[in-house]
């Protein structure tokens, strides 16, 4: 009869936990970092509701409502805004994932191209837009093309304004698109539709979109705050936006002008956080019965346990055959 052997009593020492340093620069950081945002907005506050000579007074946020233009240009800054995103990721989104499922040499190509706006500045790419408006009506005056240069200038709505900001957005829709699509194995979800009999347009809208709903919502944060700031190309085309309308309004309100400023950074604020909990949508939670399954599934190729016929009976294991003089 073998022996047993025997068990250790010995009691096993804790690990010595070692106290951590508090580390202080991180709290002067985030102090200096707060301090450096928070000033000029609370500076700005101040310069809107007290006015010297008056003390406190909210005039320059009650007539905000009733300026005339607020209203107008606000409506055509997000119109705008929202014809740019959807634009942008009409073109960007079908490219890359043409690009993901075509030649890699292709992505370099694809990448300078979207990166070519922030090496040509908004200046140059305005001057050569408003060279082009002026010189096509007087060379397609007898055309139907006249009727299109005379469409995209349409002050209610200016197309060309959308394409602008279509080419000012590519570099930070093609980054945030990029990286989620890094993030996704692009040829095994389109193979494994296309085997399932999907079409195209079904495995991009039901299958690669579900899984860049990050990063379609960090592209439109991005083209939605640089069509809501932006005011050199507007203002030298002539139109007149939110951004350029501040900027009118100044001149002779500049309280209001701040009150606005302010308010501005407030609603894109709010956009920006109900698009992110759009883009952050609940995930389905996996079953718990999910890696039993796995678990329990034949390797492929192999053939299936085969079922049993009765009930399946366990056997007690038996008990450890006792040492005289151990009991």
């Amino acid at each position: 009869m073998a022996a047993l052997t025997p068990v250790s009593t010995a009691p096993v020492s804790a690990p010595v936990r070692t106290a951590r340093r508090p580390r202080y620069w991180r709290g002067a950081v985030l102090t200096v970092a707060g301090l450096y945002f928070l000033t000029p907005l609370v500076s700005s506050f101040v310069f809107t509701v007290q006015v010297p000579g008056q003390g406190l007074t909210v005039a320059a946020y009650s007539g905000i409502l009733s300026a005339d233009g607020f209203t107008e240009s606000l409506f055509l800054s997000l119109s705008l805004a929202a014809a740019t995103i959807a634009l942008a990721l009409l073109l960007v989104v079908p490219a890359l994932v043409a690009v993901r499922l075509g030649p890699p040499r292709l992505r370099a190509v694809v990448e300078i191209v979207c990166m070519l706006p922030l090496v040509v500045p908004p200046i140059a790419l305005v001057t050569g837009i408003a060279t082009v408006l002026r010189w096509g009506p007087d060379h397609f005056s007898r055309t139907p093309l006249y009727q299109t240069f005379l469409a995209v200038q349409n002050e209610s709505f200016p197309v060309v304004l959308v394409l602008a900001y279509t080419v000012l957005a590519l570099p930070f829709v093609h980054r945030s698109l990029d990286a989620g699509l890094r993030a996704v194995d692009v040829p095994t979800l389109v193979e494994a539709a296309r085997n399932c009999g999907a079409g195209r347009l079904y495995v991009i809208l039901r299958v690669i979109l579900p899984n860049l709903r990050s990063s379609l919502a960090g592209a439109s944060f991005l083209t939605l705050a640089l069509v809501l700031g932006e005011y050199t190309v507007a203002s030298l085309l002539g139109f007149r936006p939110f951004a350029v309308w501040i900027v009118s309004v100044s001149g002779a309100e500049a309280r209001m002008s701040v009150a606005v400023s302010l308010l501005s950074l407030l609603i894109t604020w709010v956009l920006l956080l109900a698009l992110s909990r759009a883009g952050n949508g609940p995930s389905a939670p996996a079953p718990d019965s999910a890696p039993a399954a796995v678990a329990a599934a034949p390797a492929p190729g192999s053939a299936p346990a085969p079922a049993a016929a009765g009930p399946v009976t366990t056997t007690p294991a038996a008990a450890p055959t006792p040492v005289p003089g151990k009991e």
